[in-house]
C-alpha cells in the first residue's frame, strides 16, 4: 500500500560554497537545466515535469543539506503530516503556508526528533514540457539518510509521512511511498549525514554514459557499474567537486501492494560481491568518507 499522504520524492536543497562553479558542474556534466534564480539560489531541472529537483543555495566552505523535499498527495494530507509529525515526537519547523519560492505551491517543514528537515508540499508548479533526452536525468529516484539510530528515523517517516518498509538489508532499511521500490532510504551507521542523492535516468545506456562523460570530466566512479538487489536498480556513483554522493540509476522496480517486505537474510551476496553482478569493486573509501560529511543546516527551513 502507498503511503496515504505523500505522492513523491521531489527535490533536495542544499547548501554550497560555490553556485557558480555547481551551476557550471550541475548543467554542463551532470545534465541538469537551470530553470530559475534567485538571490543565492540555483534551481536545477531535469527533464520530466518536478519544477527543479536541486535547489543549491550559498553557503559556506561546507556543503550542508538544508532538506529534502516531498509532494503530498493533496492539501489535507498537509494537515495529517501536521499532526502526525508532532504525535511522532517532530517538531514544526515553517508551518503550512504558501511557499515563496519559483516553485509555489503550500508547504510545510518538519524536522524529525534527529534534527533531519523534511519539507512536504503541495500544488507545486510543474512543467508541461518533458523533452526526450537519452544522456539527462528525469527526476530524482531516491535520497539515502544516514540514522544513528534507525528504528525511530524509520518509525518518523512511517508515522509521520505514512511511508512503509519494503526491505531491509544488514545495512539500510528501504521506504516506499508509491510504485517506484523506493523514494527514501536509511542507512544503518553512526551519524545522520546525507548518504547520497539518486536520480534516475532514461534507461542503463544513459546510466553508462553518463558514467564516461563524468570520466571525462575528471569524476571518475566512486561505486559501479552495477546492479543493487533492492529495487533492482542499475546503478554508478560519483562525488561532485562539493564533497555530495550522487548517483545515476535507472530500472527502478515499480511495486505494488503485494510486493513482500524483504530481509537481511534475502540480500546476501557470494564473498567478494557487492551487487547482483558482481563486477564492480566495492566503495571506494573516499565514497565512504564522503557519505558521511554533508550533514542538515542545523537553522535551515
Amino acid at each position: 500500500m502507498s503511503s496515504p499522504w505523500i505522492q513523491a520524492l521531489r527535490s533536495v536543497a542544499l547548501e554550497l560554497p560555490d553556485l557558480e562553479k555547481a551551476e557550471a558542474f550541475y548543467t554542463q556534466v551532470w545534465k541538469l537545466s537551470v530553470v530559475a534564480r534567485e538571490p543565492g539560489v540555483l534551481y536545477l531541472r531535469g527533464t520530466g515535469p518536478d519544477h527543479h529537483l536541486l535547489a543549491l543555495h550559498q553557503g559556506g566552505a561546507q556543503a550542508q543539506i538544508r532538506h529534502v523535499t516531498l509532494r503530498a498527495r493533496s492539501r489535507e494530507a498537509l494537515d495529517a503530516i501536521e499532526h502526525a509529525a508532532l504525535q511522532a515526537g517532530g517538531s514544526i519547523a515553517s508551518p503550512i503556508a504558501p511557499l515563496d519560492e519559483p516553485a509555489g505551491g503550500t508547504g510545510l517543514t518538519l524536522r524529525d526528533p534527529h534534527g533531519r528537515l523534511i519539507q512536504v508540499v503541495f500544488g507545486d508548479r510543474q512543467h508541461s514540457d518533458t523533452p526526450s533526452q537519452p544522456d539527462s536525468p528525469i527526476r530524482l529516484a531516491h535520497a539515502v539518510l544516514n540514522a544513528s539510530d534507525l528504528p525511530a528515523a524509520q518509525a518518523f517517516f512511517e508515522r509521520a509521512l505514512g511511508f512503509r518498509l519494503v526491505d531491509r538489508t544488514r545495512i539500510m532499511a528501504f521506504l516506499n511511498c508509491d510504485t517506484d521500490h523506493h523514494s527514501i532510504a536509511l542507512g544503518d551507521t553512526d551519524n545522520n549525514a546525507l548518504n547520497h542523492i539518486a536520480f534516475l535516468m532514461p534507461a542503463l545506456e544513459a546510466v553508462m554514459r553518463g558514467g564516461g562523460r563524468m570520466k571525462d570530466a575528471g569524476h571518475g566512479i566512486e561505486w559501479g557499474p552495477g546492479r543493487h538487489g533492492p529495487g533492482n536498480n542499475a546503478f554508478n556513483y560519483f562525488i561532485d567537486p562539493f564533497g555530495v554522493v550522487i548517483e545515476y540509476t535507472a530500472d527502478v522496480q515499480q511495486i505494488g501492494a503485494d510486493y513482500p517486505v524483504g530481509s537481511p537474510d534475502d540480500w546476501t551476496w557470494p564473498p567478494g560481491r557487492v551487487d547482483q553482478w558482481g563486477i564492480s569493486a566495492p566503495p571506494s573509501a573516499r565514497l565512504k568518507q564522503a557519505q558521511r560529511a554533508v550533514f542538515f543546516v542545523p537553522s535551515a527551513a
